[in-house]
């Protein structure tokens, strides 16, 4: 018989789209996941995806599947969270989404203290935010906001989008030509330079670039990390830039094993929000959650 799991992880790659985030989301390795698919592609006996760089692309027989088992499998999924719940009565569960590197700042000391059971969600913020509104998770840390019926938003920090690079990195070159006000010959100069970037989207460099050169940029990083936190240690070690949350290397800049090399032309500042549902049986649980995590931001 076909293993439900192989369905479980073919509906979240075709959700996240790459094999790493689907791993990352399903808390199983990255073989794991390709192992579940090529098994039940041998089971259905077509290809559920074309593999384009990192890239998961539904075939049509691929999307043909996934719609006519989505339903179905998020019935599933919710069944299994209430039935669970409903036999822990002395001990909820949360659930809780949020950015990993987020999650290891402000929350995870906390974690032994609970006194209630917590599952941890990372992935795409539109993706928890319909989770959410599913019931699926119960509390979110976003800097979007998608306005959905039945949920509600509350700011309570922010982030500091900035441009960090290693101690080898020429900061008198840079403010030599920042100086200048040419947009160009910054432009080119920082290109030249070997940039770090994450596994994502890398949505911060995006965001940076376009508020500082009216445009995309047009290059991909040198060195792709798993994470933000894997970015700061490996600049520690001296070469390179990435764009990354301030508050996220703000040790290591206290530290001085990075430096801080341009905030932009205007500031780039997320607003963070808690995300949770009007009405919950949680209310308690989430309060604390909420305090601890704004405690360290």
């Amino acid at each position: 018989m076909v293993n439900l799991e192989w369905y479980r992880t073919f509906k979240v790659v075709y959700q996240t789209g790459t094999l790493t985030k689907a791993a990352e989301q399903l808390f199983i390795s990255q073989p794991g996941v390709s192992l579940h698919l090529s098994s039940l592609e041998n089971y259905v006996g077509y290809k559920l995806f074309d593999r384009t760089g990192r890239k998961m692309i539904p075939t049509e027989r691929g999307k043909v599947l996934y719609n006519f088992t989505v339903q179905a499998l998020s019935k599933l999924e919710e069944a299994e969270k209430n039935f669970q719940r409903s036999t822990e009565k002395h001990t909820p569960t949360i659930s809780l989404g949020m950015c990993f590197e987020t999650f290891q700042a402000s929350l995870e000391e906390f974690i032994p203290s609970f006194p209630f059971n917590i599952i941890l969600q990372f992935g795409e913020y539109p993706l928890m935010i319909e989770n959410l509104e599913k019931g699926i998770i119960d509390l979110i840390v976003t800097p979007q906001v998608l306005e959905k019926e039945g949920i509600e938003y509350y700011p309570f920090s922010s982030e500091n989008i900035v441009m960090v690079g290693g101690n080898g990195i020429d900061v008198e070159a840079f403010q030599e030509i920042l100086s200048t006000n040419d947009c160009e010959v910054l432009e080119a100069w920082l290109k030249t330079q070997k940039w770090y970037g994450t596994t994502g989207d890398m949505e911060h460099l995006r965001h940076f670039w376009q508020l500082n050169f009216n445009k995309y940029p047009d290059f991909r990083p040198n060195y792709i990390v798993p994470n933000l936190n894997s970015i700061v240690r490996c600049l520690a070690q001296g070469q390179g830039l990435a764009i990354i949350p301030s508050f996220l290397c703000q040790k290591e800049l206290d530290k001085g094993n990075i430096k801080l090399i341009w905030e932009g032309k205007s500031k780039l500042i997320n607003t963070l929000y808690f995300a949770h549902r009007k009405k919950t049986v949680y209310e308690k649980e989430i309060a604390l959650i909420k305090k601890n995590i704004a405690s360290k931001m």
